[in-house]
């Protein structure tokens, strides 16, 4: 069944009528008459491949996030781990997705569900970003050397940038005017220029090595979260330099389960009023009011697991966490929490939220929780 046909059945396990709005679906969406999907890649966080299973999973928002279907993508081979999945990205304007693992790139069309191709690349594949017109893959080797530069179209290598860093996340802004490179082996964050393929500038240094990061929607400020450090940095792109470091109080560092640093994982609402950070050790998100310098701690949620990431619906309404909880931002409650077909908890840090109308995609996410008020520039 084609992807559009899916579109006006989806609803209940048993594909019923979609035309009557289900409980649960949100009135501007029924209004506009707009699908909002969330897709999510599996195994989307290192060793846990039972959360969720292999492939990429596709959950209806409106919905209360219930389970679609499940995208394939490679087979699982018995008595083989299945290759992390390291990244997801899409682009609306062209109908694509993209998923990485440690050793491919692929890409999916989100009309079809078909795949179109799948690379492998030389020095493997870490957590990517796209340009807003779906040119550009800034695909990042597997801890190493340089960053491919990748035609969004045809998956061919365009150019290779060496920052010669431990090659790992990476962040296109909002105007798709720089990409923003972060190494695990430097404390500073190469900026480069999407229109020659040059770093134009370096951010930093922070206080160590820089893990997730985020940036604001007019590329001025960028979040970071560091090595040893249960809070944040907040870096000036412009300068380059170091503005604040926030440590989350009331809470102490202890041993975590992945990614081997106190915080992994830090987004801004799309408003920029608020910051979210995880904390692996004592199972928390931390939430800081963003809207005086440096920001402060306003409120801390228990989450089900240990979390490694955080993102945010495009509206601003929902915070998603890697441990597949669900957190309405305004009362800060945890409202749904994602499940797959067998009823399983789905864990991933891997996630994408695509908007549809009439069956095509008009809007799209991103994997970070990049801000998204502009000013300029």
């Amino acid at each position: 069944m084609r992807r559009r046909e899916l579109l006006g059945l989806l609803g209940t396990g048993a594909l019923g009528a979609a035309c009557i709005p289900a409980a649960g679906v949100h009135p501007a969406a029924a209004a506009e008459g707009e699908q909002h999907l969330l897709y999510v890649a599996s195994p989307g966080i290192r060793n846990y491949t039972e959360w969720g299973g292999v492939g990429v999973l596709v959950f209806d928002m409106a919905r209360d996030y219930r389970w679609v279907r499940r995208i394939p993508t490679l087979p699982e081979v018995a008595g083989q781990p299945a290759e992390n999945v390291k990244g997801i990205c899409a682009c609306a304007r062209t109908a694509r997705l993209y998923a990485s693992t440690i050793k491919r790139l692929m890409c999916l069309d989100l009309l079809t569900d078909r795949m179109l191709w799948n690379r492998t690349y030389e020095g493997g594949c870490d957590r990517m970003s796209i340009t807003p017109d779906g040119k550009w893959i800034y695909l990042p080797s597997l801890e190493g050397a340089f960053w491919n530069v990748v035609d969004g179209e045809t998956g061919e290598v365009a150019r290779r940038i060496e920052p010669n860093s431990g090659a790992h996340n990476t962040v296109v802004g909002l105007n798709g005017r720089y990409a923003y490179l972060a190494g695990l082996k430097s404390p500073l964050l190469p900026v480069v220029d999407t229109r020659t393929q040059e770093i134009v500038r370096r951010a930093g240094p922070f206080s160590h090595v820089i893990r997730p990061f985020t940036v604001n929607g007019s590329q001025t400020l960028a979040y970071v979260n560091v090595n040893d450090l249960l809070g944040f940095e907040i870096g000036d792109l412009r300068t380059g330099k170091l503005l604040h470091r926030v440590e989350v109080s009331g809470f102490q560092r202890g041993p975590v389960r992945r990614h081997g640093c106190p915080s992994h994982g830090v987004g801004l609402t799309p408003d920029e009023r608020e910051v979210w950070v995880v904390d692996g050790h004592n199972e928390h998100v931390h939430i800081f009011d963003n809207t005086a310098m440096p920001p402060r701690l306003v409120a801390s949620l228990r989450l089900r697991e240990q979390p490694g990431w955080v993102t945010f619906t495009l509206d601003g309404r929902r915070a998603l966490l890697s441990t597949g909880e669900i957190i309405d931002v305004k009362t800060r409650k945890i409202v749904h929490a994602l499940a797959d077909e067998l009823g399983r908890p789905v864990h991933s840090e891997k996630v994408v939220e695509i908007v549809f109308r009439d069956g095509k995609p008009v809007r799209n996410g991103d994997q970070f929780g990049l801000g998204r008020k502009q000013r300029g520039g």
